[in-house]
């Protein structure tokens, strides 16, 4: 996992550098916009940063992820003038944000003390490491990936309503439509994904709770029907293509197939890759059956892995 990390930062600081390089150029005020958006999110960072160093609550970042780009594509919508193309990415980036932020509330991420909440378990068992049980690599860990390269990552994957605004001449087409469509799909599937998990989960600690016995998927001990068994982490597919899909709205402004701003969608593929391969190690040291579940069932796209 650290491996992972130290390369998911090393791929964050190149691959703008040279994406941008190559691009066609911004004009001053998407280059003062885009730079004030990179102050605003390192400020936010530190303010992450500090906030989970003094509660040793480290889900700081994790309360703003489904905030902090509706504010970005609403800052960018206006300094653009709200063009149509602009206006309808913050509108879907709102959508996308209202139903992850209800999500993440239920799952009891906010409190009424902004602070508080429930943390990641993730956090608490990459505490574990031996390589971050000191209060130093632990604090340094803490500061260049939890609270920087995330709040970067946020900002990168929201930035090609960036490039939407250099294509704003280019009227509403066809690829607009068909990116609409898609994102508004992905939307769906994770809403579905994610009620199907609460479902199970709410299901299976009720039965435990009441001191019946677990059988069937309960005995088992994670959700493997509906989209969960189709693919195990429908919700991280739905989220990825949620992030490419906005990224075709800078293609039908630009005709660009290819632009800077595709770094934040190739970065959230990566960062879901190393995440997912975290999480199902610590599935499979909790459920028996995991693994079996794993050779049967693909990662993230259908029909990838033929089921014996």
């Amino acid at each position: 996992m650290l491996r992972t990390i130290l390369f998911l930062i090393a791929t964050l600081i190149a691959l703008p550098l040279i994406a941008i390089r190559y691009d066609q150029p911004l004009n001053t005020a998407q280059w003062m916009t885009v730079r004030q958006l990179f102050f605003a999110m390192t400020s936010i960072a530190l303010l992450c940063f500090f906030v989970s160093e003094l509660t040793r609550n480290y889900s700081q970042v994790d309360k703003l992820w489904s905030l902090l780009p509706i504010g970005y594509s609403w800052y960018v919508t206006a300094n653009a003038g709200f063009d149509d193309r602009t206006l309808l990415m913050a509108g879907l980036a709102t959508v996308w944000g209202a139903r992850l932020t209800y999500n993440f509330w239920r799952r009891g991420g906010y409190h009424w003390i902004p602070w508080k909440g429930d943390e990641d378990y993730r956090w608490g068992v990459l505490r574990e490491n031996p390589l971050l049980q000191k209060r130093l690599p632990w604090a340094a860990f803490n500061l260049f990936f939890i609270s920087l390269y995330q709040n970067t990552l946020i900002l990168l994957f929201t930035l090609p309503i960036i490039v939407a605004w250099q294509g704003q001449a280019t009227p509403l087409n066809g690829l607009d439509l068909l990116a609409t469509l898609l994102l508004l799909g992905a939307v769906i599937i994770e809403t579905i994904a994610d009620q199907q998990q609460w479902d199970f989960q709410t299901a299976k600690y009720r039965l435990r709770a009441s001191g019946q016995p677990l059988t069937g998927a309960y005995a088992r001990g994670f959700c493997n029907s509906g989209l969960w068994g189709l693919v195990r982490h429908p919700n991280y597919a739905a989220e990825q293509a949620v992030w490419l899909s906005f990224y075709l709205f800078s293609v039908a402004a630009t005709g660009r197939w290819i632009n800077w701003s595709l770094t934040g969608a190739i970065l959230l593929v990566l960062l879901f890759i190393g995440s997912s391969d975290f999480s199902e190690k610590i599935s499979a040291g909790k459920y028996p059956d995991y693994t079996d579940y794993q050779k049967k069932i693909p990662r993230f796209i259908p029909g990838l892995l033929r089921r014996k």
